[in-house]
């Protein structure tokens, strides 16, 4: 069993940056993937970005590429969502997630096991 904390999000200007963390407890070893999702009012869940913890392979949705960066600190068994030139479609509920498996990462079906959500605003 894995329980996923969130931390950070907020309101930010257009343009800004924010950082997210979502620490995990219980077993990261093997095919053990972070990922982050968000999700708007109406919307579907949509792929941000995930990380392999044995090799530190990342995804990114092509939305968020350039902008964004996933990192981790496996002793802290955390992981991080580095968000930068903010637009307000960044506007959502971002999601942790975890999963033991690295195939399908960028699927929320595909993951087990998720945090509760942290509201990001951005404004214009």
């Amino acid at each position: 069993q894995v329980q996923l904390v969130e931390f950070g999000g907020g309101l930010v200007q257009a343009g800004g940056s924010l950082r997210l963390s979502c620490a995990a407890s219980g077993r990261t070893a093997g095919s053990f993937t972070m990922g982050w999702f968000r999700q708007t009012p109406g919307q579907e869940r949509e792929f941000v970005a995930a990380i392999t913890f044995s090799l530190g392979r990342t995804n990114y949705a092509d939305s968020v590429k350039g902008r964004f960066t996933i990192s981790k600190d496996n002793a802290k068994n955390t992981v991080y969502l580095q968000m930068n030139s903010l637009k307000p479609e960044d506007t959502a509920v971002y999601y942790c997630a975890a999963t033991y498996t690295t195939l399908g990462v960028r699927v929320g079906a595909s993951y087990y096991y998720w945090g509760q959500g942290t509201q990001v605003t951005v404004s214009s």
